[in-house]
């Protein structure tokens, strides 16, 4: 079975520095029927103006993964880590018994546009962490890399939750495809562009739920950019 949520149906607000998409219930945004999908609990696409951004705040017990699509995100944290994150990029915090940081757009001229995902992990009050990982476009094209897991594989990020996400760029006769597992559901996510999802056309904002299915199959893209999340 696959369900369509279009990007229009997502929830919406605008802050003036901030402008967000949010997939399931988040802040002021609630929809009974899009609480989470199994562990993945959110999904923000957000656009931050120049030269703004979150101020120190904390969070627990949740696996936050950022995704840039454009610009840049300078990440402060309690445990002592500062970077900045870039297209390519793949940031892993682990909340853990609780953190804190904050995170800025450095840029005092272009927006910066990112994915926000929170997983909720395996078990809570574990140790607070952070890993920062770069997967190359080439690595992408045409496929759906690995770029998020339970153990780390392939050069993936670590998280504590029996969860992988991938990610894929695709043009034109680019397919790829993904068995899914007994008692599996995979979350797909349209982050730019427009390709088909089993058969079905979606474009940038759009997802599909996928469940009792048995196989993941992407095509026809049209300057595609993609995240598949496979849960349990």
């Amino acid at each position: 079975m696959m369900h369509i949520r279009r990007s229009e149906e997502r929830g919406f607000v605008d802050h003036g520095w901030l402008q967000a998409r949010h997939t399931f219930s988040f802040g002021s945004y609630y929809d009974r029927a899009h609480l989470s999908f199994g562990a993945l609990r959110v999904i923000n696409e957000d656009r931050v103006a120049p030269g703004t951004g979150f101020g120190e705040h904390g969070h627990r017990d949740m696996e936050i993964v950022t995704y840039i699509l454009a610009g840049e995100l300078a990440h402060r944290d309690s445990m002592g880590n500062g970077s900045v994150i870039r297209p390519g990029d793949v940031q892993r915090m682990s909340a853990g018994r609780g953190v804190r940081h904050s995170e800025v757009n450095p840029n005092s001229e272009s927006t910066t546009h990112l994915l926000q995902i929170w997983i909720e992990p395996a078990q809570p009050g574990i140790d607070p962490g952070y890993e920062q990982r770069r997967v190359e476009d080439a690595a992408k094209r045409g496929r759906l890399a690995l770029i998020a897991s339970e153990d780390g594989r392939d050069g993936s990020v670590r998280i504590h939750q029996d969860a992988r996400i991938h990610a894929g760029l695709f043009d034109g006769d680019e397919r790829a495809e993904l068995a899914i597992g007994d008692r599996r559901r995979v979350w797909v996510h349209v982050a730019r562009g427009a390709l088909q999802v089993n058969g079905e056309r979606l474009v940038a904002g759009d997802a599909a739920a996928l469940t009792r299915e048995e196989r993941l199959s992407l095509d026809a893209g049209e300057g595609a950019e993609v995240l598949a999340f496979d849960l349990p």
